[in-house]
């Protein structure tokens, strides 16, 4: 089976390392020559750069057909391909979307999604939803009065970023030479406020301050085939712990029906004062998704057979397993 995996995130190669056997051919794509995805693939090729939605869609039924792919995995452009199944069908591909094109929509934007999610499938934190600075110090004084600590983050981003803690105490200065990560002292950027005066929305949330898992899944149209729940030390150096958590279960239960997730994809959680609550959906394969198949679970293959409607045993999952990950040197192959 010939399946292609284009431009995604260079954590793929854990998925291509579980995926590797004798009949499957894994075909990558990315724009940069000396992409780290090319390093576990068995065919490499270069992306243009530069293409409209349409002339990028254009171009991946033409790869399609020029490199005989039985198997689409999109990662870039995902919401946009999954729009357009009809066009690969056509031409006798399969594609693998974790959702449908709304679905995958409001995953994107945290505030809408938030907003919309129904409080029987998953709680999320206490958030307000701001544009403006006026709107920010609402948010500010009324989140205050139920929590103790706040942060913020764009409604729209990956990997974290933008995440900050609000300090109340601390000038920037202080952060910077005690070391502090991930806070912003809050009269600075109430400061940086005024100078602008509308935003992308950004969430000022109430702070969760206990443990985090993160979750990765394998489904199959909203069931559920296997999870594999990673608890995070708050120590450093204290690895992940493969946990089993019936709450967080639950919860990925119900959000992969609700949702109708499918193939690999990842979901994050976050314990606080009122009980764990989610983070997010990431609808790909998360950066520790090597680890979470140390646990006996190969998730990689059990979203292949259900893509292939083959049977497969149901993993046993090892609880309690300390796993991490080690920086391995290599030497980048250069794709031209």
């Amino acid at each position: 089976m010939r399946i292609w995996f284009n431009k995604t995130f260079s954590t793929i190669h854990a998925v291509f390392r579980n995926l590797h056997q004798s009949e499957i051919t894994l075909i990558c794509t990315h724009t940069q020559a000396n992409a780290a995805a090319f390093l576990a693939a068995d065919e490499r090729y270069l992306e243009p750069n530069g293409l409209s939605e349409q002339d990028y869609l254009e171009w991946c039924v033409a790869f399609c057909r020029q490199h005989n792919i039985q198997l689409f995995w999109p990662g870039k452009a995902a919401a946009l391909i999954s729009k357009h199944h009809f066009l690969f069908q056509a031409i006798g591909v399969q594609v693998l979307s974790v959702a449908d094109f709304d679905t995958l929509t409001l995953l994107h934007d945290k505030a809408k999604f938030y907003t919309a999610l129904p409080v029987n499938v998953a709680q999320t934190m206490d958030f307000i939803a701001v544009n403006n600075g006026e709107e920010f110090d609402s948010a500010v004084a009324k989140l205050s009065l139920k929590h103790q600590t706040l942060c913020v983050k764009p409604a729209v981003s990956v990997f974290g970023l933008g995440f900050r803690i609000l300090d109340a105490q601390r000038d920037s200065i202080t952060q910077l030479l005690e070391g502090i990560e991930y806070q912003i002292p809050l009269q600075e950027l109430r400061h940086g406020l005024v100078n602008t005066p509308e935003f992308d929305t950004l969430l000022v949330m109430e702070h969760l301050g206990g443990p985090e898992w993160s979750v990765d899944c394998a489904g199959r149209h909203g069931e559920l085939l296997c999870a594999v729940q990673r608890k995070k030390s708050q120590l450093p150096g204290g690895g992940q712990i493969i946990d089993d958590n019936a709450e967080i279960d639950g919860m990925v239960t119900r959000l992969t029906a609700h949702y109708r997730l499918n193939g690999l994809f990842n979901i994050q959680f976050k314990e606080g004062v009122e009980g764990v609550r989610l983070l997010e959906i990431n609808p790909r394969p998360s950066g520790g998704f090597g680890m979470a198949c140390l646990s006996g679970a190969n998730l990689a293959q059990i979203a292949l057979q259900s893509i292939k409607c083959e049977l497969f045993q149901p993993p046993i999952i090892r609880y309690g397993l300390r796993v991490t990950e080690l920086n391995m040197p290599v030497v980048m192959l250069d794709v031209s």
